[in-house]
């Protein structure tokens, strides 16, 4: 490892390098699960998003079939919502066509509340409520709904915590996102911050080590990824901001073996995510 981090060092003074300070005694009490705030009514679309939904405890007001869809595989969709009472409106196709936000709803659309935004500190409860150092993603003015979709579902599988956006110059919880995610965004806890210089500071001062995902820095295999952690993935052009990455700790990359530089946004962090969760997990 490099200077940037020496747990070797740190280990043997038993305090964070940085803060002069013990991490573990930084995260909260275990609390009960924190409610949901209220939402703002929104459309999710096709049948995997709709499917994890209803698995979820997201409130679905009503869902629109186009007519002649009961027989084409959507029979566990109908099982839930009859069991969760919940009203399914046969209609025409066009009128999903016409409502349809994504441009490939599949002939189903569920009429939910908005998508609820979490506080960073519910994010660190979550993992200590499972007995977890947390893991959370904070997303650097990504614009592309599609890559934040994506990010969402890889950020699920290997075990992510929270995703922290802005609330300015970024990509929001659109119904491209939460498609994307093919029902992951049902799942993960995201949240919205103004500032996000302060906001990784807030997370040092928690004990976090700040990771920024950068062509310059040690290859991520190179990398130690345990403990309270946080990963920043830039935008899709720029990639991180000068002052973000002032705040990170430490800089990972991807070594690039063939003829391209870079990989996509959601494609990178993927391939970091993984790297963490198999680090976190223990396994070789």
């Amino acid at each position: 490892m490099k200077a940037k981090r020496n747990d070797k060092n740190a280990k043997e003074q038993g305090k964070d390098l940085r803060r002069g300070k013990d991490k573990s005694t930084d995260l909260p009490e275990k609390t009960d699960k924190p409610e949901r705030p209220p939402r703002d009514v929104r459309q999710i679309e096709g049948k995997n998003p709709v499917l994890e939904a209803l698995r979820s405890d997201v409130t679905i007001e009503k869902i629109m079939v186009a007519k002649g869809r009961r027989e084409t595989g959507n029979t566990e969709i109908f099982d839930l919502a009859k069991e969760r009472n919940i009203k399914i409106q046969m209609v025409d196709r066009k009128k999903l066509d016409y409502s349809t936000k994504t441009g490939n709803h599949q002939g189903i659309i569920a009429v939910a509340t908005n998508f609820s935004y979490y506080e960073p500190e519910q994010m660190i409860q979550k993992a200590k409520d499972l007995g977890e150092d947390p893991f959370i993603v904070v997303l650097d003015q990504l614009t592309d709904p599609h890559n934040f979709g994506a990010i969402i579902r890889s950020a699920d599988a290997c075990g992510v915590h929270g995703i922290i956006i802005t609330k300015n110059r970024s990509v929001d919880l659109t119904p491209i996102a939460v498609k994307a995610s093919a029902g992951a965004a049902e799942h993960m806890m995201i949240g919205k911050v103004t500032n996000l210089a302060q906001t990784l500071q807030d997370l040092k001062e928690k004990g976090f080590w700040i990771g920024g995902a950068d062509m310059s820095g040690e290859a991520y295999y190179n990398t130690n990824l345990k403990g309270p952690l946080a990963i920043v993935i830039g935008s899709e052009g720029k990639g991180i901001g000068r002052l973000v990455k002032e705040n990170c700790d430490f800089t990972i990359s991807i070594p690039m073996y063939g003829n391209m530089e870079s990989l996509n946004a959601s494609v990178a962090a993927g391939v970091l995510f993984c790297e963490a969760a198999r680090q976190r997990k223990g396994e070789r």
